[in-house]
């Protein structure tokens, strides 16, 4: 079982490689990887309530109550 990290560990992860946003047209071969915190922005301008964001190396998952308390510590509106 994949341990859900706190947000204390996604927080010191946000300037970290290898983070890639998940959709359902994502063409896998194309995919392109960034930081946490581009990925979260990325999220953030599309207002996409149903994103994935995945770790390439280690599988973690974000979940949306996740992805919004970092749009937070990064200062991005959430309403």
């Amino acid at each position: 079982m994949v341990r859900k990290l706190t947000l204390k560990d996604l927080i010191e992860r946000l300037e970290t490689p290898g983070w890639r946003l998940v959709t359902d047209d994502d063409d896998k071969a194309k995919a392109d990887t960034s930081t946490l915190k581009d990925v979260l922005e990325t999220t953030h301008r599309r207002r996409d309530t149903g994103a994935l964001i995945k770790q390439v190396e280690t599988t973690v998952e974000l979940d949306m109550i996740q992805i919004q308390q970092l749009w937070q510590h990064l200062g991005l509106p959430t309403v």
